[in-house]
C-alpha cells in the first residue's frame, strides 16, 4: 500500500514514517524539506501521486488566532489535491474534546480542520488523541516563574505517542470510517499533580502551585479533554513513562 505523510518530520511525523515503512508499506514522506508546501500548494499533486491514502500530521506555527487560516488554507489545499490523484482516504491527526473549548483559538482552528474534511469529497477517519505524555514538561514551562509552576486542576489523560501512532498506522491501512476515533492514556489525572509527578522524577527545586487560570489549560473545562467513552486506552501510565525515560 502506497501511503504519503505530510508533515513526516514532525514529531508524530516522523515516528509514524518509521512504522509504516517498518510494516512494509510504500511510504511517501513529506514537508517543506521536500519541496511539499500547503500554504501554497507547491509540490502537493506530485506529493499524492499514487497514493491510496494521505495522513495528515502537520500542525500550525501558532497556538493563537492565526492557526485558523493556517488550518483552513492547508486543509483545502490537501483534499483538493487528494481527490486530483485519486487517493482513497485521508487520515487527519486531532484533539480530543476540541468541540468542547470554545475558547481556545487552536482547538477552534482544529475543529474547523476537521469540518473541512468531513465535508470534502475524500473518504477520511479522524484520529483523536488526549494530552501527549512527552508535552507535560513544555506545558509547565509555560507557567513557571523562578522556582514555582503554576498549573490548573485542568483533568488530562495523557497519552504516549507510540499509542497515537499504531492508531494512525490503523487508521491509515484499514478501509475508511468516516467518522472520529478516539485515543488516549489508560489514566486520568490533574494536570497539577502531573506537573508534581514530573518533577519528583528527577531532581528539581520547583513547586507546583494550583491556579486554575494559569496558561492555556486554565480555559480548558475540568473534563472538556478527557476521552469519551468507546475510547482506544493505551497501556503506559504517566508514572511507567517517566520511569521508562529515567531508565534511558
Amino acid at each position: 500500500m502506497k501511503i504519503a505523510v505530510v508533515g513526516a518530520g514532525g514529531f508524530v511525523g516522523s515516528r509514524l514514517v518509521r512504522k509504516l515503512r517498518a510494516a512494509g508499506h510504500e511510504v511517501a514522506a513529506h514537508d517543506r524539506s521536500t519541496g511539499v508546501d500547503l500554504l501554497t500548494g507547491e509540490g502537493v499533486p506530485d506529493a499524492l501521486a499514487g497514493a491510496d491514502a494521505v495522513v495528515n500530521t502537520i500542525d500550525a506555527p501558532s497556538f493563537d488566532e492565526d492557526a485558523m487560516p493556517f488550518f483552513r488554507t492547508t486543509t483545502q489545499t490537501l483534499l483538493r489535491a487528494a481527490d486530483g490523484a485519486g487517493v482513497r482516504k485521508v487520515v487527519l491527526l486531532s484533539i480530543v474534546g476540541i468541540d468542547q473549548v470554545p475558547d481556545v483559538a487552536y482547538y477552534r482552528a482544529k475543529l474547523e480542520q476537521e469540518r473541512l474534511v468531513e465535508a470534502g469529497p475524500v473518504p477520511y477517519t479522524i484520529v483523536r488523541a488526549t494530552q501527549f505524555m512527552d508535552f507535560v514538561e513544555p506545558i509547565m514551562s509555560w507557567t513557571t516563574s523562578g522556582d514555582t509552576v503554576r498549573l490548573p486542576t485542568t483533568r488530562l489523560q495523557p497519552v504516549a505517542v507510540d499509542d497515537v501512532v499504531d492508531t494512525l498506522v490503523e487508521a491509515a491501512t484499514a478501509p475508511p470510517r468516516n467518522a472520529v476515533v478516539n485515543v488516549a492514556g489508560p489514566d486520568v489525572v490533574s494536570l497539577d499533580e502531573l506537573g508534581r509527578l514530573t518533577l519528583r522524577a528527577h531532581p528539581d527545586d520547583r513547586e507546583v502551585i494550583i491556579d486554575d487560570s494559569a496558561g492555556l489549560f486554565g480555559q480548558v473545562p475540568q473534563d472538556a479533554v478527557i476521552a469519551p467513552p468507546g475510547a482506544r486506552l493505551g497501556t503506559t501510565s504517566y508514572e511507567q513513562w517517566l520511569q521508562e525515560r529515567h531508565d534511558a
